[in-house]
């Protein structure tokens, strides 16, 4: 297979992937402009106005979703076709020349990834704004002021070259140090990487983006690290999160390893935090969320997902360490005489490996579903299933999020079930 095959098959596959999402969308998009009654499992829940305006948004979102798979995939087609990614690759070698610093491809591979990460903040940039100012903010979730989103872009863009320049470079030292079998060096690399920065992030990485401060005292505290205890959840400390200076939308989630483990709240998520006290949960509903979040931790969810990661991980670096070295798959992007790691990693992993990514992201999202129903049905054990149900509709209607789907796209998208069948499981008998 020369370069001409490989570089038409890898634009074929693309634009099949994109016309695959693009039809999924727009059956989507045909349910929102159709479903204009409330479904009757929610009639008792949602009101007509709450039901109004989370279509309304819905359709927003999705217009906003087809324009941006449009605008992305004309991006990406004009990177293969004017091999933007080998010219990124020789300005990196000018920018290098210009200050006088001598040649090499750790060098090079480091400039070269700053100047991506800058090149997608510039084409990514008035999509964001545009999603945050005039789509999230015509319908009241936004609460970011302009210099609130500033300073967040320019965090992220630190935080994101700070961790990355350092793998990247490591990474293509095993490749030239480790020998034949380097691909399972590197597979240990990104193993480690991954558990340190998994451990690292919550306390050092995201305070950063969110202020985080201990939950207060009183009946919300106790009634979780009793309901912690009753299932021997080794909790370690109970965080409260400033969400609400980003967005209104809520979460709750629990992270650590072994006995270290903490609890997160979302300040959106409390009623008692909400200006007009018709948004949140109460308690009960907080601590029947809660109970799925431990349902998560009881069934070892994380460890399974992190397992699969890592294995399909081995399998990706097993292949690249098969092709990379292959001149044809250069070539195809540009790179008629000399085949730099990070290059290679992008190829195969980001474009070779392109239908594979796609039938394994299908496959999580249908094992995450049965996870999430798993969770749930741990909620339903300890008594918290009507509670549950009623925080679900909560934080439908706080969220505006259409409780009607496509089956289809569902089926492609939703690593968590809809709302109508989460709500049909914990009715059900067991």
């Amino acid at each position: 297979m020369n370069e001409s095959d490989i570089f038409v098959s890898i634009l074929i596959v693309s634009w099949v992937e994109f016309l695959w999402e693009l039809y999924l969308s727009l059956r989507q998009h045909k349910v929102y402009t159709k479903t204009t009654s409330i479904p009757s499992a929610l009639q008792d829940a949602i009101s007509e106005e709450t039901f109004s305006k989370s279509r309304l948004y819905a359709l927003d979102k999705s217009n906003y979703s087809i324009f941006k798979s449009i605008y992305a995939m004309i991006i990406g087609t004009a990177t293969l076709w004017f091999f933007v990614i080998f010219h990124i690759w020789q300005q990196s070698k000018a920018i290098l020349a210009l200050v006088n610093i001598t040649e090499g491809e750790m060098k090079i591979s480091a400039v070269f990834i700053i100047l991506m990460f800058t090149l997608n903040v510039i084409i990514s940039l008035p999509l964001s704004i545009y999603e945050t100012f005039v789509l999230e903010e015509k319908h009241g979730f936004n609460k970011q002021t302009a210099w609130f989103f500033i300073k967040d872009k320019i965090k992220s863009f630190i935080v994101s070259t700070v961790i990355m320049v350092p793998l990247v470079c490591g990474t293509i030292y095993i490749v030239k140090a480790g020998g034949d079998y380097f691909f399972v060096y590197m597979w240990l690399f990104s193993m480690v990487t991954l558990l340190f920065l998994m451990t690292v992030y919550p306390d050092y990485i995201a305070p950063l983006f969110d202020k985080y401060t201990p939950l207060p005292e009183g009946e919300l505290k106790t009634k979780i690290e009793e309901l912690a205890a009753s299932v021997n959840f080794p909790l370690y400390k109970l965080y409260l999160v400033e969400g609400s200076k980003r967005s209104v939308h809520s979460n709750a989630y629990f992270y650590g390893f072994f006995k270290n483990k903490r609890i997160v709240l979302f300040d959106t998520l409390l009623k008692s935090h909400s200006k007009d006290g018709e948004k949140g949960c109460d308690t009960e509903e907080i601590l029947a969320i809660l109970a799925h979040e431990l349902g998560h931790w009881k069934f070892n969810h994380v460890t399974k997902n992190i397992v699969i990661m890592q294995l399909n991980l081995f399998l990706q670096f097993f292949a690249f360490g098969l092709l990379f070295k292959y001149p044809q798959l250069y070539r195809a992007f540009g790179f008629t005489d000399e085949q730099p790691v990070i290059i290679g990693i992008v190829i195969v992993m980001l474009f070779v490996f392109s239908p594979y990514n796609s039938i394994m992201a299908l496959f999580l999202t249908i094992l995450s579903r049965k996870f999430e129903f798993q969770a749930d049905g741990f909620a339903k054990t300890l008594g918290k299933s009507e509670s549950l149900r009623q925080a679900l509709i909560k934080l439908n209607q706080d969220n505006l999020s259409f409780p009607v789907y496509d089956w289809l796209f569902s089926a492609w998208h939703h690593s968590h079930p809809p709302l109508l069948q989460r709500l049909e499981y914990l009715k059900k008998e067991d």
